[in-house]
């Protein structure tokens, strides 16, 4: 049996273990949340080095993109350059195929067509799905520094976040990650204020597209039938969702026992079925896998019932 572990930056309380057979092969997939501790992430990575079969860095991106351009961020880095043995990867590569064909199936669908308001919390962390919104000709706001650096400052197209970054990331890539991004215990906290700061951007929205924790970190108390697109949920984040008025949740990977686990980890198992390494794996590998796997973004429809206010879950794929 092969063995895919992620090592996340993420609360603990969110880790999970699967055994599953993809193309033959069986796989036991798990996480483990480090709860935001950085050397407890290095002394777990050192730990399972050489002794698993592949790694995902989780809660933390190596690299961001915005446009050709390829940035490293530092901590992730050092998380990477941890493993000397096995096989680690950060679900970059992933978010650039899978979520980038999730958003070609949404248009497919009749789910987002031309002029759709899209928000996409952070495109240079999900640089393909940004791409393809754009490609479809929706209306996006980019949300890369009111989530991350918490600067009230929409951005409405690529090229804007292209500029901006190419002065910025010098400096935020160095920058400790928590400053950047919900780690530990702050992933499973949303205070009050939070869910009016930005408000505004959702309310406007028809879908609210990216990385989960970035959307509930601004998540309204109510919101009025948008669609999510995201990758990581769990059970409760499905409720929570359902609980706030959300019409869909569309994730892009697939869900095992009961939660879909991160770009990072479907990666990890990609490169064990392709058995190259991370450097060597093209977007066309990646593509082929998901063609002979035959994975769809799974669309889950709240519904309320007509009789009250109670809300059954109608699922499609």
């Amino acid at each position: 049996m092969k063995k895919v572990v992620s090592v996340s930056l993420g609360s603990s309380r969110r880790n999970h273990v699967a055994r599953v057979e993809i193309l033959g092969e069986e796989f036991e997939i798990s996480r483990t949340g480090t709860d935001g501790n950085m050397d407890k992430a290095i002394s777990i990575l050192k730990e399972l080095d050489g002794k698993v079969d592949a790694i995902g860095l989780g809660g933390i991106d190596v690299y961001l993109y915005a446009g050709n351009t390829r940035y490293v961020l530092q901590d992730g880095l050092r998380l990477l350059e941890t493993v000397k043995k096995t096989p680690v990867v950060d679900g970059s590569g992933l978010k650039n195929t899978l979520e980038r064909q999730a958003v070609e199936y949404m248009g497919a669908q009749g789910l987002v067509k031309q002029d759709t308001r899209v928000l996409m919390v952070s495109a240079m962390d999900r640089f393909g799905m940004a791409e393809a919104f754009a490609k479809i000709g929706c209306q996006l706001t980019l949300g890369d520094l009111m989530f991350s650096l918490g600067i009230r400052l929409p951005l409405y197209s690529l090229e804007k976040l292209h500029n901006i970054a190419s002065k910025l990331m010098p400096v935020i890539s160095r920058l400790p990650f928590r400053m950047l991004y919900p780690t530990g215990q702050s992933q499973e906290k949303q205070h009050r204020f939070n869910s009016k700061k930005y408000a505004k951007y959702y309310d406007e929205a028809e879908v609210v597209a990216g990385d989960y924790h970035f959307i509930r970190k601004y998540l309204p108390k109510k919101l009025k039938g948008q669609m999510i697109l995201t990758n990581t949920t769990t059970r409760e984040d499905v409720e929570e969702l359902m609980d706030r008025g959300a019409s869909a949740l569309i994730t892009t990977t697939p869900e095992f026992q009961g939660r879909t686990f991160g770009t990072n980890v479907m990666e990890a198992v990609f490169l064990v079925l392709l058995k190259k390494a991370w450097e060597d794996v093209s977007a066309e590998d990646y593509s082929q896998l998901l063609r002979e796997l035959n994975w769809q973004p799974k669309v889950i429809r709240f519904k309320k019932e007509s009789a009250g206010d109670m809300q059954q879950v109608e699922k499609i794929g």
